[in-house]
């Protein structure tokens, strides 16, 4: 099983991910806002949609990381490849 996201040993990887985490976050309480404020539909899934993007962006940074350090270590495991392989399939 994956131990490592990669981030670890890449700060700058690991400060782009929390950077669009953050984004996300922000974006998710106008959303929320949004949404309680009766606003229109078309504001709502514009800001979902960028919600989605920032996630899906900082989800492909994270398996991207953990592929290069995998593979870069020469003790990955098969199962491990194929399960990051797995993992980016997902957001695919």
């Amino acid at each position: 099983m994956v131990q490592s996201t990669g981030l670890e040993n890449d700060p700058g990887a690991k400060k782009k991910v929390v950077n669009r985490l953050r984004r996300a976050h922000g974006q998710l309480a106008a959303v929320i806002s949004a949404v309680e404020d009766d606003a229109h539909c078309a504001q709502i899934v514009q800001q979902l949609s960028a919600v989605s993007k920032a996630l899906d962006r900082a989800g492909f940074l994270v398996i991207s990381s953990a592929l290069q350090e995998c593979l870069a270590d020469g003790d990955a495991q098969d199962e491990d490849v194929a399960q990051l392989e797995k993992l980016f399939l997902s957001f695919a």
